[in-house]
């Protein structure tokens, strides 16, 4: 089972720019940063997509799981 993105409140501005490519909508904008949702799970290709941790200008997103291509 995959991990979730890892968020480090510190970092995260608000821009919203995660919530807005995540496809399976599992981030919520919550006081103005980011939040996963635990309770949902990503099912645009069975497995984190980790196109929020690409697209976080701040870097506050982190997806500390391996990808394997099989």
């Amino acid at each position: 089972m995959a991990r979730m993105p890892v968020i480090d409140r510190e970092k995260c501005d608000g821009c919203g720019l995660c919530v807005s490519i995540c496809r399976c909508s599992i981030l919520v904008l919550v006081d103005n940063v980011i939040t996963v949702i635990e309770n949902k799970k990503c099912s645009s290709c069975n497995c984190w997509c980790t196109q929020c941790e690409l697209i976080c200008p701040t870097g506050a997103i982190s997806c500390p799981f391996e990808i394997v291509i099989a």
